[in-house]
């Protein structure tokens, strides 16, 4: 009925318009803007009643065009207007007004109280104490290298996440890597290389190696020794960073989308200018865990003795287990292992795999760190979280479960300017951070964006130094995993290690095995990431 109703609409439109087109212009006085606007409905009314592409057009002439239009800005809408302060994806308004806040160094206070529910279930919080008292946060460097290492790195406990330069503007890693010159922390590269953007300011690297070895690769997509050691022995390289995979989109390699691969960045990564870049699912060099750490060795000596470490999203537990034990059978280990979460971002992944493909970085952690004490590596090994670390309140939780180190992406996304407008794989960033459209990096201000980035940086980490403070305690080291609460009911409240079963050091090697490693410690072997006895984990 409606159908025939909007089709009538509209050859009553057309009616009128030839109406209109024949009354002489001193009739009326508005003529020509009528007839051109009815002209116009008439003529978009027949376009959709004659295409057969969209059911909604041809159903309802014209009005059905204002469906895309308000799909179209519905992500800005439901931002503005809808969301709460505390309900939105993935960051929601407090979370990115505290980034904000603090980079503009503006007022970061609340009033009136928390606006959580602090009885519902997954609330969290640390306990203060009558001795609390104030803490230097200059005093949080933390060395990067095992004993293998001839070129250890003191790093802060909060740098920039990896984020290739091509998916982020010229502007974005200018001001991202002058900003790390500011406040003296380190800046990853991504799997992109490293690019006179990077190295313009000159703001400490840590150079990711992907699985496409851009910067280091052979014409044939394999790793290049002569190439790499040429970028890595450069002194703003200060350590170099495997990525296996990474929470957004693990298992799946990175994606490029050909309308930012520029001139420019088609040289930086060797690949053809236009063209998407998929990255392989894995890497080439190496296909055992032995091989993985023969890598590293590789890399180690190549660079001269940086910090070579390895970034993964946890995926099945053998394989993790696996490389620990070939680390015990080769005596060679990693200066650090980044962990990362299915929370992590990305500028562009398939649906199912930002959803549901890898495990979350909380319990990543949990995993990696009870792994490395249970076979008596963590001594040796710094382990660095990444993945949705906004707040004073992420680092001290992510610290008190077993991270040395925190990394932020987004969030120093944001601290550039970022809206979470969700358009950072269309190229059409209206921040100019996330594309390389000319015209939307030319507002991207680096001198004053890096100091905003230096700021969120400073503030952050004043914060995390505040909350350990007021625990009591004098520097990150001193948490722990019952430091941090957790209501898992409605009056039923338990610490982590209450939650998840802590390892202690050497459990592994001198026994029993937990029954919640068993499986997966019998299915691991360091020759091979596939299991060797059943049922595989």
């Amino acid at each position: 009925m409606r159908y025939h109703f909007y089709q009538a609409l509209v050859v009553f439109f057309i009616i009128i318009s030839a109406g209109y087109a024949v009354l002489p212009q001193s009739y009326y006085p508005i003529h020509n803007v009528v007839t051109g606007i009815l002209l116009l409905i008439s003529t978009l009314g027949l376009l959709d009643v004659f295409q057969s592409k969209h059911t909604i057009r041809k159903n309802f002439p014209v009005l059905g065009r204002f469906r895309y239009v308000l799909e179209s800005i519905r992500p800005e809408i439901n931002q503005y207007f809808i969301e709460n302060n505390t309900d939105g994806r993935p960051f929601n308004r407090n979370e990115r007004s505290i980034i904000y806040q603090r980079a503009k160094k503006q007022l970061d206070t609340v009033p009136f109280g928390t606006q959580l529910n602090v009885n519902s279930i997954g609330y969290e919080w640390v306990n203060h104490s009558i001795t609390a008292h104030h803490v230097d946060p200059t005093t949080f460097r933390v060395t990067v290298g095992g004993p293998d290492c001839k070129q250890p790195y003191s790093a802060s406990l909060l740098n920039i996440s990896a984020m290739s330069y091509g998916s982020l503007s010229r502007n974005a890693v200018e001001a991202l890597n002058a900003g790390a010159k500011i406040g003296d922390f380190a800046h990853n590269t991504g799997e992109g290389s490293i690019s006179m953007a990077h190295m313009k300011h000159g703001g400490d690297l840590i150079w990711q190696i992907g699985t496409g070895y851009f910067g280091c690769r052979t014409p044939d997509g394999k790793f290049n020794p002569e190439t790499f050691k040429e970028r890595a022995t450069l002194n703003q390289v200060k350590m170099i960073e495997i990525k296996i995979s990474q929470g957004a989109k693990p298992g799946h390699g990175g994606i490029l989308p050909g309308v930012k691969v520029t001139e420019e960045i088609a040289a930086i990564r060797d690949v053809p200018v236009g063209q998407t870049v998929n990255s392989p699912p894995s890497h080439s060099a190496f296909s055992t865990p032995v091989e993985l750490l023969q890598f590293i060795k590789q890399l180690r000596d190549l660079s001269g003795g940086k910090p070579v470490g390895f970034k993964l999203a946890m995926g099945r537990r053998r394989e993790f287990m696996a490389i620990c034990k070939a680390m015990l059978k080769t005596g060679i280990k990693p200066d650090f292992i980044t962990v990362d979460g299915g929370e992590g971002g990305t500028g562009a992944a398939p649906l199912e795999f930002s959803d549901r493909v890898g495990g979350p970085g909380i319990e990543a952690l949990i995993f990696v760190h009870n792994t490395l004490m249970g076979f008596d590596l963590r001594k040796d090994i710094r382990v660095i979280a990444s993945g949705k670390v906004v707040t004073g309140f992420g680092m001290v939780k992510r610290f008190a479960l077993g991270a040395d180190i925190c990394c932020s992406a987004r969030a120093m996304m944001m601290a550039l300017g970022c809206i979470q407008a969700l358009r950072c794989n269309s190229n059409d960033c209206p921040t100019g951070v996330a594309t390389t459209r000319k015209d939307l990096v030319a507002g991207l201000s680096v001198a004053a964006k890096k100091i905003r980035v230096a700021n969120y940086h400073k503030e952050t980490i004043e914060s995390a130094a505040e909350i350990i403070g007021a625990m009591g305690m004098n520097h990150p080291r001193d948490l722990k995993p019952w430091h941090i609460f957790r209501r898992i009911g409605p009056a039923l409240i338990k610490n982590y290690s209450e939650i998840h079963q802590m390892i202690r050091p050497g459990e592994f090697l001198n026994g029993p095995i937990n029954p919640a490693f068993r499986n997966a410690f019998q299915a691991s072997e360091a020759e091979t990431f596939n299991a060797v006895s059943w049922p595989p984990v």
